[in-house]
């Protein structure tokens, strides 16, 4: 990652958070992740520990960016407009609260717009905020590093999957065997799907609430699942045993909520718990029996994303078709986490080389 796509640029407005930066008088010792995605945008700002991070800021706002996006292939003006107001209370918030290092990503709204890069010249104008479009792999990447401290002894690979809002990114990842001591996973393969739940929700969101519906999309999704199965005879290393299936988005973590009877959802008590897939295949099914008044109703669920849940539930459920482990582990973490980490050790190494250099 490179430092020009981590930086505010010297042409933004005035009381920028640029300008914040340049009359700081020490260097800042937190870091800000920003995620820009089909349905979300996120910031997280952390500060690094001996064991990896600690949050000391974070916002999250639902924008729709991807809205009408499979119809006409360009960011909608609405769309674009409610993603600006969200990237500006982002830079606002980060004006008040300098960082040593900001990284900032789209994914795939702009990577599939025509209007994508225009949209984000606009946010730099606007804002002051670079953002970069990172492609798919790197995508899955960044997943992978965030949900790597998940992994345990014994996993020989692990089988990671992010239903994003313009897609769904399936990760297939060997653990060498000194993982739990620090040595990184290896991405060995990984397929990116442009079924999201705002894409699904858009085309089939409806038809997902009846049993017909819901399974039509099951099995189109089924369908390019098994394509990437011949092709890595993952089938066959699950029975082998060892495999590890890993999930992080909303459609998982709502699934472990209420899987766990959450009275309300909480991300300590989700975020790297392992589940019976039973229980979350009964989830599943309590969530589908509950149809859209009751989704709305749910603490877990809620109005803002009562669109959303079934069609996600959909790729999961062909996810589980396809691959049938006996449990799942829930990450309720991402890109931001997965910038964080990388830059924080990006940020280490000129020390551990000084240090090394000094013996």
């Amino acid at each position: 990652m490179t430092e020009a796509s981590a930086r505010y640029t010297p042409d933004v407005p005035p009381e920028s958070a640029a300008q914040v930066f340049a009359r700081a008088d020490h260097v800042p010792s937190t870091f800000a992740a920003l995620d820009l995605g089909t349905n979300n945008c996120r910031l997280l700002v952390a500060a690094p520990t001996a064991s990896g991070f600690r949050v000391v800021d974070s916002f999250s706002r639902i924008v729709r960016l991807g809205e009408g996006l499979a119809n006409t292939g360009r960011l909608a003006e609405g769309a674009m407009d409610r993603a600006a107001a969200a990237l500006s209370s982002c830079a606002e918030k980060l004006a008040r609260r300098p960082v040593r290092r900001l990284e900032a990503v789209a994914t795939e709204a702009c990577r599939r717009a025509a209007n994508g890069s225009a949209f984000l010249a606009r946010i730099v104008a606007e804002t002051g905020l670079r953002l970069r479009i990172i492609s798919a792999r790197e995508e899955a990447e960044l997943a992978m590093e965030s949900c790597a401290p998940l992994l345990e002894p014994g996993d020989r690979r692990a089988l990671l999957f992010d239903i994003g809002g313009g897609s769904t990114e399936i990760a297939w990842i060997r653990v060498p065997a000194g993982a739990c001591r620090g040595a990184p996973p290896e991405l060995i393969g990984y397929l990116s799907l442009p079924l999201g739940v705002v894409t699904l929700a858009e085309r089939a969101g409806q038809s997902c609430f009846t049993e017909h519906g819901f399974f039509e999309v099951v099995d189109e999704v089924a369908t390019h699942l098994a394509e990437f199965d011949r092709v890595h005879c993952i089938g066959q290393e699950i029975r082998a045993g060892g495999v590890r299936l890993m999930g992080t988005s909303g459609t998982v973590t709502t699934l472990a909520g209420v899987a766990m009877a959450l009275p309300r959802y909480r991300r300590p008590l989700v975020d790297g718990t392992t589940l019976d897939c039973t229980a979350a295949d009964l989830a599943l099914g309590d969530l589908f029996a509950l149809g859209r008044e009751g989704l709305a109703q749910h603490p877990c669920v809620g109005p803002e994303r009562v669109e959303f849940v079934l069609p996600g539930c959909a790729v999961y459920a062909a996810i589980r078709r396809v691959w049938p482990t006996p449990r799942l582990t829930v990450a309720d973490r991402g890109l931001r986490e997965g910038m964080l980490t990388r830059m924080m050790r990006a940020d280490r190494a000129p020390a551990r080389r000084r240090h090394g250099s000094a013996r």
